[in-house]
């Protein structure tokens, strides 16, 4: 069966059942991005060898009998604002372009533990500020259905990976529509969570660890049950401080 189109939820049970292993699904989607991205434009930054040492690290894991996390094994990319470590954050402001992050945003050190294998970032708009994903550093993201439109903004890059077939799942933010449209758009799914359950450290370029009003981040994806699958990796380590707090405090949690 071609994995290309399948949600995160069954590419992770394939791997757990050992029909195809991480690293064999990783190349898939690499040569896919590799084949198909050129009218696309989506996946902008191409981690492949360092996602492809820890394919091969959890097949090792999942041959010894361990094969833990709701996204074991998944191939997935996030929006070009998140931090990865080693990787450049721009948010599509040339002069960034050689600047990289020193550490994971929260929210992908969440995904990895839930046992995603990122290997890429995807496009956006400059400042995340537009209905489209444009920049002068990546160029334009299309619409994977017909290049001569756009994919929306600003996740657009993550919405046109998913509908591409080129991703697992993604990882993006919204303000006034920047995961909704271009879920909307490019015909995938999205959710822009309730405001402060999902912590967005690691999403800014000032390191500020506040939130701004009504700005959230969230998962997006092929399917609905991706979606509770990536929000509830989201949102777990601030439950986990939630939970630490009341038991300090003495309440019942």
């Amino acid at each position: 069966m071609d994995p290309s189109f399948l949600s995160a939820a069954r590419l992770a049970a394939r791997v757990r059942r050992g029909e195809i292993g991480c690293l064999e699904l990783l190349d898939h989607y690499i040569a896919r991005v590799e084949r198909l991205d050129g009218r696309t434009n989506a996946v902008v930054v191409r981690d492949f060898e360092r996602a492809r040492a820890r394919a091969r690290a959890l097949d090792r894991k999942r041959k010894q009998g361990s094969a833990e996390g709701k996204l074991f094994g998944v191939p997935m990319t996030v929006k070009e604002s998140f931090d990865v470590a080693g990787l450049p954050t721009t948010w599509g402001i040339p002069g960034l372009e050689k600047t990289t992050a020193a550490s994971n945003a929260l929210a992908v050190d969440r995904l990895l533990a839930a046992g995603a294998v990122v290997f890429g970032k995807t496009n956006v708009p400059i400042y995340l500020g537009d209905w489209q994903s444009f920049n002068a550093i990546y160029g334009t993201t299309n619409n994977p259905w017909n290049p001569a439109l756009g994919a929306g903004g600003s996740s657009g890059g993550a919405a046109a990976a998913l509908a591409a077939g080129l991703t697992g799942l993604e990882l993006g933010s919204d303000i006034g529509a920047s995961i909704r449209n271009p879920a909307h758009y490019c015909g995938v799914y999205g959710h822009k969570p309730t405001w402060g359950i999902c912590p967005p450290l690691g999403q800014s370029l000032d390191g500020n660890v506040t939130q701004p009003d009504i700005a959230v981040i969230g998962p997006m994806a092929r399917s609905a049950e991706d979606l509770a699958l990536g929000l509830d990796d989201l949102h777990q380590f601030l439950m986990g401080l939630l939970n630490d707090v009341k038991r300090t405090l003495g309440c019942q949690v």
